[in-house]
């Protein structure tokens, strides 16, 4: 064989890739074809029609949607700012590279000779690309929900992950988290005072859990104010147990 042309043998089929992961396209395997496909693949092939890269837009939108609503769902006490930065640290490429090659995404990718021999299967913004027209062409043969059986359990095992770190993890977070550990309710918050004129307002709020008021936070606005409470509320708890 020319040196100059790589054998790409080891290439995983659609179908193959299909059965591994337990994805929708039993009937018609077309659309996971063109996922798979990498615009350096049509150059050198002008009788493939299409490359990934309008699926990539659409799993694009689809997975900014789904992260949104998973965020939302699972920690309604978290700051907007804080799900905002979530699903930045979730969908980023290096992330969706991640994803891809955890479910090994890449030997399964149809590539020009060239980016064969660049590595390709490895480069993490092809993979991510990759990843992103995957999600468009599950959710056009299967619909959102076969979008969330897929990509959910990742994005679950990520966010424990995430969450762990503090820096991403507000106290109002924590302190719910805590509360439902405890059977307790849902902390409440309540605006105590508000001082000083329009402009300038500083609020006090407390926070509140089954009745008890365990702490309490000033700031200039309710949101600084809560997430003050909360984190009084936690040292507070957190010296009880010491």
């Amino acid at each position: 064989m020319n040196n100059l042309i790589p054998d790409q043998s080891d290439q995983e089929l659609p179908v193959d890739l299909a059965k591994r992961l337990g994805l929708p396209f039993s009937n018609d395997l077309s659309l996971l074809q063109r996922a798979l496909t990498h615009r350096s693949y049509v150059n050198e092939h002008p009788e493939s029609v299409e490359d990934n890269e309008r699926l990539e837009f659409l799993g694009d939108a689809v997975l900014d949607f789904l992260v949104g609503a998973y965020l939302y769902n699972h920690y309604p006490e978290m700051a907007e700012g804080d799900l905002t930065r979530m699903r930045s640290a979730l969908v980023h490429t290096e992330q969706l590279a991640r994803f891809a090659k955890k479910i090994d995404l890449g030997k399964a990718l149809r590539l020009g000779h060239g980016e064969y021999q660049a590595n390709g299967r490895k480069k993490s913004p092809l993979l991510c690309d990759a990843f992103e027209a995957l999600i468009g062409a599950i959710y056009l043969s299967g619909g959102i929900n076969a979008v969330i059986d897929f990509v959910y359990p990742m994005i679950e095992e990520k966010c424990v992950e995430l969450i762990d770190n503090i820096s991403i993890q507000d106290p109002k977070s924590q302190l719910q988290e805590w509360s439902q550990a405890k059977g307790l309710f849902i902390p409440s918050y309540q605006t105590k005072t508000d001082t000083g004129p329009d402009h300038a307002k500083v609020f006090e709020v407390e926070v509140i859990i089954n009745g008890e008021v365990l702490g309490s936070g000033i700031g200039r606005s309710k949101q600084i104010a809560a997430k003050n409470a909360a984190k009084a509320a936690l040292e507070k708890i957190e010296s009880e147990i010491k």
